[in-house]
This record gives C-alpha cells, sequence and structure tokens, in this order.
C-alpha cells in the first residue's frame, strides 16, 4: 500500500537535493528534455518522489560504456 509520503511532491530546489543534482541543471533538463518527470501547477514546477525514483532506475547503468 502507497504511503502519504509516496505522493509527495517537491519543489525544483528539493528535487535537486534529493537527486544530489545542482537546481540548474534541471532547469536546464525541463528546456532540453532528458530529465526527470515534472508537472506544472501554475508557475509552480514541482516533481513526485516516485518519478524521481523511476528516472534514477531508468539510468542505471553497469558500466560507462553501457548503452542508454
Amino acid at each position: 500500500m502507497e504511503s502519504d509520503n509516496d505522493n509527495h511532491f517537491l519543489n525544483v530546489v528539493a528535487a535537486a537535493k534529493y537527486l544530489g543534482l545542482g537546481k540548474s541543471t534541471l532547469d536546464k533538463w525541463r528546456c532540453t528534455g532528458g530529465g526527470p518527470r515534472f508537472s506544472k501547477l501554475g508557475a509552480r514546477v514541482v516533481y513526485a518522489k516516485p518519478d524521481l525514483d523511476q528516472w534514477v532506475a531508468a539510468n542505471r547503468r553497469a558500466s560507462t560504456s553501457a548503452a542508454a
């Protein structure tokens, strides 16, 4: 069963901290693509923790030469 924390949304700063990335990296990826899924709530950008976890899992590699 999902807990309330599974549905928790993070703002850009909190999402960057959660992933160990810079805010500017997430800002750039929102424009160019390739980053985690996000939602726009008016002018506000939020990330769902499950989407961040799924994005990390999808980008796991066994070596630096592994295909994306």
